[in-house]
């Protein structure tokens, strides 16, 4: 009983060390895990991929062409022998960008730089509560193992009273059928929660290599959540990666807009040409310019990127809107699972007191065996419960404080 209701320290709310996160693994350590994750991995190389995009952005397509050619040009001049003349010609032209697109282009890479950022950010985020859940389910499962262990231990201590009491004729061969059967049910319960907490130990292990997988002694008891359900929320939006990903999904949107929109005025291509005729009698120098005629193609595109503005303005508060209905449903079971813990564990408390005070009654020749059994097993099933919403009730907290960023800081 020991392992169920003691209060270590309380949760400081907001600015928590490592040292004051009871029942979590090393926050150092959980640091060093989620960066190795391959998922995360994967998207910090995103960030160099669009910082790779940025720079061809910036230094735009408009590069220098060179363009060579070659003739023979043949004469047959009236009364006089043909005539015939090596020559070639050479060009160098590029595209102009007309003023306003480059800084546009500069703008939307430095927004594709700063999504990948963000998706780093709820890529390592969505890793943090996959590990507090797996975390918490293996707590949960050790919890069972253990309640079961004592229950175990309990049913065993109290059949070896009995076969001692049946050598003394003082009970009966129907009571020792009883105990064995109670014994060997908690005993089924027992293998099944061992086998529950070694996959949960497993998974735990091989999805999150090196984080340190010791059993909890003694479970904190989790503190009322600090602070309003508005604040907390504001809060969760403020941080919320996805969010951000659509907030900036409908700024790059409206920044692709605006360059579509200059397309439509087509870049013009300027060049110099040098041409050899009549195998060097007559040189020619001169330069260019060239200008596409726009279509409807362009006009087209235009009014695509217009639309698709519309399109992720409205994603962004499609997502808004979700957030914010779970961020209020996340703080109302957080606050509710701490009123349920309270009262299971009060039950708990009562119920075992029952159980103790029915074997006492047993001992003294009061009562039947039955009676006791059922006690002790409704005693062994209030604890059991009460161990596991105490744990649920910490996880929620964790898990408020982690989605409005006071749990680990990786920065």
């Amino acid at each position: 009983m020991k392992y169920l209701f003691p209060v270590l320290m309380a949760l400081s709310g907001t600015t928590l060390a490592a040292e004051m996160l009871p029942n979590l693994p090393p926050t150092t350590a959980v640091i060093q895990v989620l960066r190795a994750q391959p998922l995360v991995q994967a998207a910090d190389s995103q960030i160099q991929v669009e910082t790779a995009n940025r720079k061809r952005l910036e230094a735009g397509n408009h590069e220098w062409s060179l363009r060579l050619g070659g003739q023979q040009r043949k004469a047959t001049p009236n009364g006089s022998p043909n005539e015939r003349f090596t020559e070639w010609n050479a060009a160098l032209e590029s595209p102009l960008r007309l003023p306003g697109k480059a800084a546009l282009d500069a703008e939307i890479g430095n927004l594709g730089v700063s999504l990948a950022e963000t998706a780093h950010g709820d890529t390592l985020h969505e890793s943090s509560r996959n590990l507090l859940k797996a975390w918490f389910v293996w707590l949960r499962e050790t919890a069972s193992a253990t309640q079961w262990r004592e229950q175990s231990a309990l049913l065993d201590q109290q059949g070896k009273a009995l076969k001692r009491r049946l050598q003394l004729g003082d009970t009966s061969r129907l009571e020792q059928i009883q105990a064995e059967a109670a014994q060997a049910q908690a005993q089924a319960q027992l293998a099944q929660a061992r086998t529950r907490q070694r996959n949960a130990h497993e998974d735990l292990r091989r999805r999150f290599p090196g984080l340190p997988l010791q059993e909890q002694e003694i479970i904190t008891a989790p503190e009322a959540i600090d602070g309003t359900a508005e604040t907390w929320i504001n809060a969760i939006l403020e941080h919320n990666h996805e969010l951000a990903l659509a907030r900036g999904e409908a700024q790059r949107a409206q920044s692709l807009a605006g360059r579509s929109s200059r397309e439509r005025v087509p870049d013009p291509t300027v060049g110099v040409q040098f041409s050899r005729e009549r195998s060097g009698e007559e040189n020619v120098m001169g330069a260019y310019i060239s200008i596409p005629l726009p279509g409807s193609a362009r006009l087209a595109a235009s009014d695509a990127s217009r639309a698709q503005v519309a399109v992720a303005s409205s994603r962004e508060a499609a997502v808004r809107q979700r957030i914010e209905a779970e961020a209020v449903q996340l703080h109302a079971t957080a606050v509710a699972a701490i009123d349920s813990w309270q009262a299971s564990r009060i039950a708990a408390e009562q119920l075992t007191r029952a159980a103790e005070m029915t074997a006492r009654s047993y001992q003294l020749g009061e009562g039947s065996l039955s009676e006791l059994l059922a006690s002790r097993r409704l005693a062994n099933e209030a604890v059991l419960a009460a161990r596991l919403m105490q744990l649920e009730a910490l996880e929620l907290r964790y898990r408020l404080m982690l989605d409005a960023h006071r749990l680990w800081d990786f920065d």
